[in-house]
């Protein structure tokens, strides 16, 4: 069996059958460990269909399993990426009343999180951002929207889409060990219950940040993923299906060759999260989640299975630390045989 021997944090993307949803996995997954669900906001984005309004954030129904002694043990919430297998059966909007809360402004939705209570009905959920603008909550159809002084829109409660309440992304800890073990803790119930891999699924890997920050371990993740794309799909069997993937910039890959770079000059380049690799949390100065994410992973509903391809990611992450620059003509197998 494959050991990784990184603290890794993993994302696995599922799938609820119809007439389910990611709350049922939680409460199975508490049952099990004789913990608790907590509810929470889930926060993400998607393109506006609104004119004038490029891009609108939302919070979506998220539940925390913890277990007896309050320890983390996943975190369940939705992926917007995950849509083809909702078409067919589309369900009802405002499923067991869950609703998610609109906003065009990334600061006014950190402030909404912040004063609404997840466990709130629709109906009141606003009623706390309404006060801090001494406002009242205003009810249209099936939705409250909080409107400033001067009319300007904070935030809109709507019903949750059709469908939305069974995508299932599993966010676990950071795993320092027994990492097969550990997944298939989560993902053993998932099965029996009826969860499946979605058509665009990935599973994202998280490690450590803080080492890659030096310029040649940072170099050499550049020209891995830069340089070996298409070997790197090969080999993790990555899904052509899946979303938000996008190679490194050219310039990124200029600009590590350059003599005395810095990782800092990166910062300049615009990296988005949404590529093979995501580099934003290296080249911040307040990383949100110090780490590197690997997200070409296919998804996949077995622990080993999931182990084994995040074991050729581990070795190969290993290789980039070396200071010495990653050959291009390196067979990926070579590179993943050559330990710091």
């Amino acid at each position: 069996m494959d050991v990784l021997s990184l603290r890794t944090g993993f994302e696995i993307e599922l799938l609820a059958p119809a007439g389910s949803d990611r709350q049922v996995l939680a409460d199975e997954l508490a049952a099990r460990c004789d913990g608790r669900v907590r509810r929470s906001f889930h926060t993400d984005s998607e393109p506006s269909v609104v004119p004038g309004v490029g891009v609108f954030r939302h919070l979506s129904p998220a539940f925390d399993v913890v277990d007896a002694d309050g320890r983390p043990v996943a975190r369940l919430v939705d992926d917007i990426t995950l849509e083809a297998d909702l078409l067919p059966v589309p369900g009802r909007s405002g499923h067991r009343g869950w609703y998610r809360v609109l906003c065009d402004d990334a600061r006014l939705l950190r402030l909404v999180e912040r004063h609404a209570d997840p466990d709130a009905p629709l109906t009141t959920v606003l009623d706390r951002v309404a006060e801090l603008f001494g406002v009242r909550a205003e009810v249209v159809g099936s939705a409250v929207r909080v409107d400033d002084t001067r009319g300007a829109t904070v935030a809109v409660a709507m019903p949750l889409p059709a469908g939305r309440e069974r995508p299932c992304e599993i966010i676990t800890p950071p795993l320092s060990a027994d990492h097969a073990v550990a997944l298939e803790r989560l993902l053993a119930p998932a099965r029996e219950l009826g969860f499946t891999v979605p058509q665009e699924a990935a599973v994202h890997l998280h490690v450590d940040g803080a080492p890659f920050r030096r310029p040649e371990s940072f170099a050499n993740l550049v020209r891995l993923f830069g340089h070996r794309r298409e070997e790197l799909w090969a080999a993790l069997g990555t899904n052509p299906a899946c979303r938000r993937l996008a190679p490194l910039p050219d310039a990124l890959l200029e600009l590590v060759e350059q003599p005395g770079f810095t990782v800092a000059a990166a910062r300049s380049i615009g990296l988005t999260k949404y590529a093979d690799v995501n580099l934003t949390q290296l080249v911040t100065d307040r990383p949100l989640r110090d780490t590197v994410e690997v997200r070409i992973l296919p998804g996949d509903l077995d622990g080993p299975a999931i182990v084994r391809r995040a074991a050729l990611v581990e070795a190969l992450l290993a290789r980039c630390l070396d200071p010495r620059p990653l050959p291009r003509g390196a067979p990926l197998d070579d590179l993943a045989g050559v330990r710091r």
